[in-house]
């Protein structure tokens, strides 16, 4: 059972050492390196083929994005799960194990979460949450490590920077959203898959380092604006039309509401164009609306829903 592990890579050939290393020296040797490299000037695309001629490299012309360069990797991919892996992470040695004995396990289970951590031992993902206003964050983000996210339990979907998918998940929806180029694509694949019934695991025991923000920064500009620009964007697409009606205040209170929070921190422009270009091209994002998918009820979606927003939301 071949896994794919598939990397995007912008500009970050100091990250790629440790996080190479880490994947060669994994107790489960049956995978393939997929780096997808999008259009970097920092001579990335020699290195890899220099110190690591196992690399299958992808050298795209242009910056895809991390959705356009995920699906780019996943097209020439040969194995049953694909694992995506952000650049800036170091793996423990029996991260692939543990994560495709989770997907073994149960054939409804189509995504797994790892335990990701900031280099002080911090939590900084758990699995993914979400809210009625479409505000979605990594669980547990910031939290001090205490071992209260030890347990093995269904979370409602993975971050994309460290989680595995089994293939048959998404040759059944699609690959991500290269619409949304950054930000929120995994919330939106996640979502389309809980619409089609499948499930995710979060697996504790599956660990990375995880630096975050290596390529786009921090509350940086580019990551406010795509985050927030795609946070309505998936929202419409994906919210059923029951629930999208019954959270309507939220979801507009929270898109108002966000708008001031950034004004008053210096990123009113971002944070205006941000919100001015999802409405500018809404008709493209329902016509994308499938509604023909949708097998799980409304309640089975409704139970993962928080009432409010929480850190990874931008």
């Amino acid at each position: 059972m071949m896994i794919s592990v598939i990397i995007v890579n912008y500009n970050g050939r100091h990250f790629l050492d440790a996080c190479l290393s880490s994947l060669i020296n994994q107790t489960f040797q049956d995978i393939e390196i997929i780096l997808v490299d999008n259009a970097s000037t920092d001579g990335t695309a020699g290195y890899i083929r220099r110190n690591y001629p196992s690399v299958i490299i992808i050298e795209n012309a242009e910056n895809r994005g991390f959705a356009g360069g995920i699906n780019d990797g996943i097209r020439v991919a040969r194995g049953n799960y694909i694992l995506t892996l952000n650049n800036d992470t170091t793996a423990d040695p029996q991260f692939v194990e543990h994560l495709k004995n989770a997907m073994d396990n149960e054939d409804t289970i189509g995504m797994c979460a790892a335990k990701m951590l900031f280099p002080d031992g911090r939590i900084n993902s758990a699995g993914m949450c979400i809210s009625r206003s479409g505000a979605a964050w990594d669980r547990g983000m910031f939290s001090q490590d205490a071992g209260q996210f030890n347990i093995p339990e269904e979370v409602f979907g993975p971050c994309a920077g460290a989680a595995l998918y089994r293939k048959k998940l998404l040759d059944e929806i699609g690959l991500f959203d290269e619409d949304f180029f950054l930000f929120m694509e995994d919330v939106d694949l996640a979502f389309r898959a809980r619409l089609a019934g499948w499930r995710c695991m979060y697996v504790p025991q599956a660990r990375v380092i995880h630096i975050h923000g290596g390529t786009a920064g921090y509350k940086s500009d580019i990551s406010i604006y795509y985050g927030n620009r795609n946070l309505l964007w998936y929202v419409v697409k994906n919210f059923p039309l029951t629930m999208l009606i019954e959270y309507l205040p939220w979801i507009i209170g929270r898109n108002i509401g966000v708008i001031p929070y950034h004004i008053l921190n210096g990123k009113g422009r971002v944070i205006i164009n941000a919100k001015t270009d999802a409405l500018l091209n809404i008709r493209t994002v329902i016509k994308k609306r499938e509604p023909r998918r949708i097998k799980g009820s409304n309640q089975n979606i409704k139970r993962w829903m928080h009432a409010w927003c929480g850190i990874r939301s931008l």
